[in-house]
């Protein structure tokens, strides 16, 4: 099965301010890898602009780009976080959170001066952090004997694994990193030596 084993996200944490009408939308974009991520962050911010009046997010998790929440934090529904979302959806772009901090300026920018405001906002951070790309990976455990490590090693040499941590000793143990397209084979090969069972641990 072909797939599709990369996708884009934000180089880097970056921040970008937009203005209108007086109010202040303060954009801030951070790559994440997972949902726990997201409220440290909201915290920090909250700390840093704690008279703020939102603090509106969006973000899209997952290789697959499956996951996603937003927030509009007290402004209209739809205002915020959808047009931040939209944003991340149209650039493709994944395992990222944008928080814009809104400081209100007193004139009232209307439900479709909202919405240009919080994407304008969003696209100037994203343009700031830069877009990479990175490539999905699974990742595996496997115990074997030690009289096998040369042909466990071969193998990951051959198919360009990266190995996370490694034990040596009579039973020997290896966690590794397998690009999504190349798992199939890389697993066939390896459960193909004796006594050896690849465990699954997780995907990044």
């Amino acid at each position: 099965m072909l797939f599709d084993d990369t996708f884009l996200t934000v180089k880097q944490p970056a921040e970008a301010i937009f203005t209108d009408k007086g109010s202040k939308f303060i954009a801030f974009a951070f790559p994440i890898t997972t949902e726990a991520d997201i409220k440290p962050l909201l915290l920090q911010l909250k700390g840093m602009h704690p008279k703020a009046n939102h603090h509106c997010w969006a973000m899209r998790l997952s290789p697959d780009r499956s996951v996603f929440k937003v927030n509009d934090d007290g402004e209209p529904s739809g205002t915020a976080g959808r047009p931040i979302l939209n944003v991340l959806l149209s650039k493709n772009i994944t395992n990222t959170l944008v928080v814009v901090v809104r400081y209100f300026g007193g004139r009232l920018l209307g439900v479709q001066g909202l919405i240009a405001a919080y994407k304008a906002a969003t696209e100037h951070a994203i343009t700031v952090a830069g877009v990479t790309e990175q490539v999905s990976n699974d990742v595996y455990a496997i115990e074997f004997d030690y009289l096998l490590m040369n042909d466990v090693m071969r193998i990951i040499k051959e198919d360009g694994l990266s190995i996370l941590s490694q034990t040596a000793d009579n039973t020997c143990s290896i966690t590794f990193a397998v690009r999504k397209s190349k798992v199939n084979k890389t697993i066939d090969r390896l459960n193909g030596l004796s006594n050896i069972q690849a465990k699954f641990l997780y995907s990044s």
